[in-house]
């Protein structure tokens, strides 16, 4: 080895092989292996750390109550595309400040409308007049309660306002269960995604390290920066020191 000499060679002229880099994982191989182990235990630890957030879901159904009299006329029955075009309306209704006091108030609640709503998704599943509301918690229960509490006011709320005119109508198709399974964190996706993260972090690492590392590593380095063939090389060995000590002869 001929260390501590700047090689002087131009990256451009000195490519990584396949071979290379081989060589180069191989030889921090502790680094490629190190890497994915401390962001796959951060990972983890971060995870088991945080506290687990619960997610219920119902369903509502936006339908159009059939007219009394046989010769009246609703502008939609019958017009899928005008519920499912209406279905998109009530999704951006439904979180709204007056839907979002009144479930706070229903199930007394110590937060905030603006908390409250943060909380709370509301979508449309395509193509259907099926709406859809989520609601996240730390606590199941409170999850579950709460988005079949929003689920009541919306339709009531909507089908009180156009019962005049239009006669349409929200119906809870569908209530909420108590989710078994908390939404996050997930040790397991964590750990994978920081598994992958750890491995490029420790070959760029490894790659890093080698680039800065001045040292030739062959008499082929030596000869594209001298210019000259080199004839032969010096394998490094130890020297065996002695003391000479009184009466000894050489």
């Amino acid at each position: 080895m001929y260390e501590g000499v700047d090689s002087g060679i131009p990256a451009e002229e000195s490519p990584y092989s396949l071979r290379d880099i081989f060589w180069v994982i191989w030889k921090r191989l502790w680094i490629v292996v190190l890497m994915p182990l401390v962001c796959i235990g951060a990972a983890v630890g971060l995870s088991l750390y945080q506290t687990p957030t619960y997610e219920a879901s119902a369903k509502l159904l936006v339908g159009q109550q059939p007219p009394n009299n046989k010769d009246q006329q609703l502008p939609l029955v019958g017009n899928v595309e005008g519920l499912q075009q209406l279905a998109q309306t009530m999704v951006a209704v439904i979180p709204s400040r007056p839907v979002a006091e009144e479930v706070i108030e229903r199930e007394d609640l110590s937060t905030s409308p603006q908390a409250f709503l943060a909380n709370l998704t509301v979508e449309q599943l395509e193509g259907t007049q099926v709406i859809q509301l989520s609601y996240k918690s730390s606590d199941p229960l409170e999850a579950q309660s709460v988005v079949n509490a929003v689920s009541d006011v919306s339709s009531e709320r909507i089908s009180e306002v156009s019962a005049g005119s239009a006669n349409i109508r929200v119906e809870v198709w569908e209530y909420a269960v108590v989710p078994g399974e908390a939404i996050s964190p997930n040790p397991l996706r964590s750990a994978a995604l920081a598994l992958i993260m750890g491995i490029m972090l420790g070959v760029g690492l490894a790659f890093l390290l080698e680039h800065l590392d001045d040292s030739w590593r062959s008499p082929e380095d030596v000869e594209r920066v001298a210019g000259v063939p080199t004839f032969g090389s010096i394998p490094e060995f130890e020297v065996t020191r002695t003391r000479k000590g009184k009466g000894n002869t050489t």
